[in-house]
């Protein structure tokens, strides 16, 4: 019996069968649907660079069963933008050169777009660092991961303020 999920995947609604239920949810974005934005690093989940949002939390996505997310959403980092337009963290991550060689990059985003939503680290450098501790830049680009972490808050929250006056 081949066990079917239900996933919405980047806002779009699929149904996945799934040939081995021991299947990780990285191995299902990348090799199944052909999402290769999520990177296997250490496939431990020591450096995070396969790091998805789970209905808006971060997950390691190495760790994680394919099987165990259904009926969940999922955002990669092919789901951030909209069209053309960057969603604020990939501009500010632009920006302020938080990334070199760019294989941390994608689960660096999607770490800080979760980060910035949980609320917890504010505009407070070391709550920043302190919650991007997860993901391993091993070209050490963490002084401009650090910057555009803060800038992306503050615009977001300066846009949040706009939407809601």
């Amino acid at each position: 019996m081949t066990p079917t999920l239900n996933l919405t995947i980047n806002g779009t609604p699929q149904t996945i069968a799934l040939d081995d239920p021991r299947a990780t949810l990285l191995d299902l974005l990348r090799e199944r649907l052909g999402l290769t934005g999520t990177k296997k690093g250490c496939d431990r989940g020591q450096c995070g660079a396969c790091t998805v949002l789970v209905d808006g939390e971060r997950v390691n996505a190495c760790l994680s069963l394919a099987l165990s997310q259904d009926g969940k959403h999922i955002t990669t980092i092919e789901g951030l933008a909209e069209g053309e337009q960057l969603h604020p963290v990939q501009a500010a991550f632009i920006a302020h050169d938080g990334f070199q060689c760019g294989y941390c990059t994608p689960g660096q985003i999607m770490s800080a777009v979760g980060l910035i939503a949980e609320g917890e680290a504010g505009l407070d450098p070391e709550r920043v660092r302190e919650g991007m501790s997860g993901n391993i830049c091993r070209c050490a680009a963490y002084a401009g991961i650090t910057e555009a972490v803060l800038e992306a808050t503050r615009e977001m929250d300066t846009a949040a303020e706009r939407k809601s006056a």
